[in-house]
């Protein structure tokens, strides 16, 4: 037998599976699975991914190196990978209405990372909401790159109304002057006025970043102001409320398309992952959709419901309520950190993070909140009835914390609204 009909045999033969090469990591798959399956997953920058998308990133194309742009790479071989990637940009321009779209970053902070590589000189001033008020370690917090490489000031919010006082933010910009003004927020439950704050950056003549990672669905979904338009540069992860797979995403007017796509390429990155790039188109596909249009809107109906239902239950809730998808809960009054608050939902099935609120004299390890939103749970298909319900499990839960009954009767029912709202993406088993 020669040595070519050998390979030809062993690359013909059936190729063993996942479950057969390394049943500790198939294993540890399948138990993530049954805890999506079984839980309320209710952080409000996680999501169900589609099974479309989990295919797309499942594809052979993370065979493939692409380093470059279509139709400039460094490797050869790109043919279909150029097609993947104009299809990903192209839906990205026209789900959004930029100019300008960068789907290479491997995730928000990549891009983030990447836009102030593009746009500025190390040392040079930024300004950032602050860490408490709902900002993002890449705005500027003192543990990250970010405030490691450039100068960061920051903004916060009002310390009774909770919500942004841009008079506010233009006397820090004033004071400063900063070449980059971000707004955004990881943890913030009102609209951003991003019209209002392009204001404040033509004011002191800087430009506006806007970073769009938890609302980029409910903009493409009309449900939330567009900082298009207005921002000159955006960033956003694709996988909050966009459902789509873990990565990022820039959008920018054209005179910065260079400076931007230099800033990822080659400035903060090599070759991109094209099996996530072609699970992001997808998703633009998916976003581009009247369902996806109405899912938007379900989403910011749910919140409102679900903070209706914790103020009911007596919680605080910073700022007083939702604009968005998520809502910030005060457990102070309870006499808990939010690392408490977050253990003991989760024993009953309830997934929140513990989280600062503005001016906490926690730190961020322990938090005085909780976080929770409604992107995974309106993914199942719940709506506003389920949310008063949600709402009641959890202030039950947050009012006797220890209590292992009131966390076992709450865990059943979360099984029973779990199995009557199956998780999307999620194969059944024996599928």
């Amino acid at each position: 037998m020669t040595a070519s009909s050998t390979s030809t045999n062993r690359a013909s033969r059936p190729q063993p599976s996942l479950a057969q090469v390394d049943p500790e990591v198939f294993a540890a798959i399948r138990h993530e699975e049954q805890r999506q399956s079984s839980v309320l997953e209710m952080i409000p920058s996680e999501n169900y991914a589609s099974r479309a998308v989990i295919e797309a990133v499942g594809s052979v194309l993370t065979n493939k190196y692409a380093e470059g742009y279509a139709g400039a790479r460094y490797y050869h071989g790109n043919e279909f990978i150029d097609e993947v990637e104009r299809l990903a940009i192209d839906r990205a321009k026209a789900l959004f209405g930029a100019e300008h779209a960068n789907v290479q970053p491997h995730s928000g902070a990549q891009a983030n990372m990447a836009v102030y590589l593009g746009l500025l000189q190390p040392g040079d001033r930024v300004l950032g909401m602050q860490l408490d008020a709902g900002g993002h370690l890449t705005h500027g917090s003192p543990v990250n790159a970010s405030a490691k490489l450039y100068r960061f000031a920051a903004y916060g919010v009002d310390r009774e109304t909770e919500v942004i006082d841009y008079d506010a933010m233009l006397e820090t910009a004033r004071q400063h002057e900063p070449k980059v003004i971000v707004v955004g927020a990881t943890a913030y439950p009102r609209q951003f006025d991003f019209e209002r704050a392009r204001q404040v950056a033509d004011a002191v003549g800087s430009l506006l970043m806007a970073d769009m990672a938890h609302i980029a669905g409910l903009v493409a979904g009309g449900v939330h102001p567009s900082p298009v338009g207005h921002a000159q540069v955006i960033t956003t992860s694709t996988h909050k409320t966009l459902r789509g797979p873990r990565g990022g995403m820039i959008l920018c007017d054209r005179p910065f398309a260079r400076r931007v796509d230099r800033g990822v390429f080659p400035g903060t990155q090599g070759g991109p992952l094209m099996h996530v790039i072609a699970g992001k188109a997808v998703m633009l596909h998916e976003a581009a959709t009247e369902e996806f249009r109405q899912h938007a809107r379900q989403i910011v109906a749910n919140a409102k419901a679900l903070a209706e239902a914790l103020l009911s239950a007596g919680l605080r809730l910073v700022s007083g309520g939702t604009e968005t998808h998520l809502v910030l809960v005060d457990v102070r009054g309870l006499g808990l950190s939010g690392q408490e608050a977050a253990d003991a939902l989760e024993r009953a099935g309830v997934v929140v993070n513990k989280n600062t609120i503005p001016y906490d004299p926690l730190p961020p390890t322990q938090g005085s909140g909780v976080r929770m939103g409604t992107p995974a749970i309106t993914s199942r298909g719940m709506g506003e009835a389920e949310m008063r319900r949600v709402g009641e499990m959890i202030g039950r839960v947050l009012r006797a914390p220890s209590d292992a009954k009131v966390a076992e009767r709450t865990r059943a029912e979360v099984r029973a609204l779990c199995e009557a709202f199956p998780a999307p993406g999620i194969p059944e088993r024996g599928d």
